[in-house]
């Protein structure tokens, strides 16, 4: 079963460390991600841009609107995920309480599914 681990994160916290710093986190969740990869259960996982390099689409009566980001009404962003292959719910949510970014982040567990569902 599919699950995904989405690393929520405050909007401002990539400006208020250093780039030394967020290297040294970005390395912690690459060594993650490979570890999850040599024990197969690693589908996918990527690291997302800031929102402020973000754009919204909207499609409303026939109208197209985008608007740039930074979204002002944001108060978190999805900085990256790690889509895993999990025989259950449990096995997805242990593997999240071991992600480093738990430590600075929230790491939401989503399991995927049809949008009805």
């Amino acid at each position: 079963m599919a699950y995904m681990l989405l690393i929520v994160e405050p909007t401002g916290q990539r400006a208020d460390r250093s780039e030394e710093a967020g290297r040294e986190l970005y390395d912690r969740m690459v060594d993650f991600g490979a570890d999850l990869k040599t024990r197969g259960l690693l589908l996918a996982a990527e690291s997302l841009a800031s929102q402020d390099r973000a754009v919204r689409v909207q499609k409303r009566d026939g109208r197209t609107r985008l608007v740039d980001g930074p979204f002002a009404e944001a108060k978190e962003m999805i900085g990256g995920f790690f889509l895993l292959d999990c025989a259950t719910r449990e096995e997805a949510v242990s593997i999240a309480q071991t992600c480093p970014a738990a430590q600075w982040c929230t790491v939401e567990v989503r399991e995927v599914a049809p949008c009805y569902r």
